[in-house]
């Protein structure tokens, strides 16, 4: 076992719930960590054009929703508007690649599409952070959120490693591609197996939803694509058994 990551992890946070106009907009202008917003599709008023201009500033994800959902929220009267409160911290993509290469490190990152399974994601982030990687990628929708279950099914690791919310992630790649990042992606018919790619070299790998796969246009701005060599003819591993493995691979490789 990687002795820098220590199995006992710290007792995550609790998820909160900020109610109302006036108070979500002093939260946001704040800084505080915010994961979802939730609002009344009819909702108006002078706060609400604000509420939109903060969330987008801050990429946080706006989601409309009837009434029904926010009364099923809280019991409060909350003007339309109901925010949960993050349990990470979200970081800007370019400022974790800098300080990354500014470590000295080789950039490991893994780039997570469409995984609505939130204890898929936590063993992800545990595997990453016992095999060396610096961040995850996610989108702001179409992804599971962060709560207390990830964070518990990560054993601390999503409070050790960076996460990065992006609201597009052709643009994050991007963003790598321009730091000279390469893109490798798993891909079941790809005549490359994963221990012939360059795992030494900055990489970030596309972890696509076990139902759909990665993105068409995602797999198509792949630098490189792999398949994980299998035993017998069955359909494919869970994805966050097949991130362990390629996490492994590259480590391996890195520490040869």
């Amino acid at each position: 076992m990687n002795q820098r990551f220590r199995p006992s992890p710290p007792k995550p946070k609790q998820s909160a719930l900020i109610i109302g106009r006036q108070p979500l907009l002093e939260a946001m202008k704040a800084g505080k960590a915010i994961e979802r917003i939730y609002l009344l599709k009819s909702a108006t008023g002078d706060v609400i054009p604000q509420i939109r201009q903060l969330a987008a500033e801050q990429r946080i994800p706006i989601n409309p929703v009837p009434v029904e959902k926010l009364n099923s929220l809280t019991r409060a009267n909350h003007q339309g508007v109901v925010a949960v409160t993050a349990q990470v911290t979200y970081l800007d993509l370019q400022d974790v690649i800098s300080h990354v290469v500014d470590k000295g490190e080789t950039p490991l990152f893994l780039i997570l599409d469409g995984i609505t399974d939130v204890r898929n994601i936590g063993a992800i982030a545990r595997s990453a952070v016992c095999c060396g990687a610096q961040a995850l990628i996610i989108p702001d929708k179409g992804i599971a959120a962060l709560n207390e279950e990830a964070v518990k099914s990560s054993a601390g690791a999503l409070e050790r490693i960076a996460v990065c919310r992006v609201n597009s992630l052709l643009k994050a790649v991007d963003t790598l591609h321009l730091n000279g990042i390469q893109i490798m992606a798993s891909e079941m018919e790809s005549k490359d197996a994963l221990a012939d790619l360059p795992w030494k070299e900055p990489v970030a790998v596309i972890m696509g939803s076990e139902d759909k796969g990665v993105y068409p246009a995602l797999l198509k701005a792949a630098d490189r694509q792999f398949h994980i060599p299998m035993q017998n003819n069955f359909e494919s591993f869970n994805v966050s058994v097949a991130a362990g493995i390629i996490l492994y691979e590259a480590m391996k490789q890195r520490m040869a």
